[in-house]
């Protein structure tokens, strides 16, 4: 979907981008990652043409992204950002609607969308759609900025540091969101972040950049499993590597379902690393397992946690 064939960028003699290669893949969602001034931001904004490349060429969908006119390129991509940028004497509605509105499309096309996105983000369209962004939280601000992003339908949506801002709970919460909105729709979604617990559990591809140029891409197990060198190791965290590795499986995986287990349950869809933690704070060596809607689906063993091969 999305190709950069050697691309640099330089801000005066600072080489921001050196001759970057890299293809995003369709319908994936991709995590830029980096230190900062490691050029993962400029690298996005490339994209949409914030930022104009120096040299090299980027395709999207096999076509040169400088062959059409920025603006109408822009309205194929959404873009949300960590400040969100929502216009504050417009309604959720008609900051949602701007895209669509600009883009000419019938009134009652626009209202529907409007409401089909607040439902999808779970912000009731009937409580939401006239309310004002000072009336909303940071998080639901959030949110609306996603909506924004995606009304048009683009192709891909890009997102520089959008949970940055907010508290630990509200991010967690619009990640699971955003992982649950990327599946549903199979959007293109390319995410920057400094976190690496962000991108672990995000991204299906991870591209790490650091001064200018990616160390290391691919899936998120590889980067635990195969850090390319020191850098690698010491980003991701050389003494965390196996929580974060437990972060990445489900409880779903390593059931024993003729099993059962006292004591509060906890879901298939949670990670080891959240069995893990419900372990040492319970001090008990099992774990009862509940399916989705609640029905007994197994228990987790202490022991499970250990068999990385299963």
């Amino acid at each position: 979907m999305i190709e950069f064939k050697a691309v640099s960028k330089h801000f005066g003699q600072s080489p921001a981008v050196e001759q970057i290669s890299l293809q995003v893949p369709q319908g994936q969602l991709t995590v830029l990652i980096g230190t900062s001034g490691s050029g993962k931001s400029t690298t996005l904004k490339m994209i949409n043409r914030l930022i104009e490349p120096d040299s090299g060429t980027i395709l999207l969908a096999g076509e040169d992204i400088r062959t059409q006119p920025a603006e109408q390129l822009r309205r194929r991509i959404g873009y949300a950002i960590q400040s969100v940028g929502l216009f504050p004497h417009w309604t959720v509605e008609q900051n949602i609607a701007a895209v669509p509105v600009l883009l000419k499309w019938p009134a009652a096309r626009i209202r529907d969308r409007v409401t089909e996105l607040l439902d999808l983000l779970h912000l009731p369209a009937n409580h939401f759609r006239q309310r004002y962004p000072q009336e909303l939280s940071g998080g639901q601000q959030q949110r609306v900025g996603v909506a924004r992003a995606l009304a048009a339908d683009p192709d891909v949506l890009l997102m520089d540091e959008p949970f940055g801002a907010l508290d630990p709970v509200t991010r967690a919460s619009l990640q699971q969101e955003l992982a649950r909105i990327q599946s549903l729709s199979g959007k293109t979604i390319i995410l920057v972040t400094h976190d690496i617990d962000e991108a672990l559990q995000l991204g299906q591809t991870i591209v790490l950049m650091d001064k200018g140029r990616i160390v290391q891409q691919g899936r998120p197990e590889s980067f635990l499993l195969a850090p390319a060198n020191d850098f690698v190791r010491d980003f991701v965290g050389r003494g965390d590597a196996g929580i974060r590795l437990l972060g990445l499986q489900k409880v779903a995986g390593r059931l024993h379902h003729a099993d059962h287990a006292s004591g509060e349950p906890i879901q298939t869809n949670a990670t080891l690393r959240e069995a893990l933690s419900q372990f040492v704070t319970r001090k008990v060596d099992q774990l009862a397992v509940v399916d989705e809607r609640g029905n007994h689906a197994g228990t987790l063993r202490f022991a499970d946690l250990l068999d990385m091969d299963a």
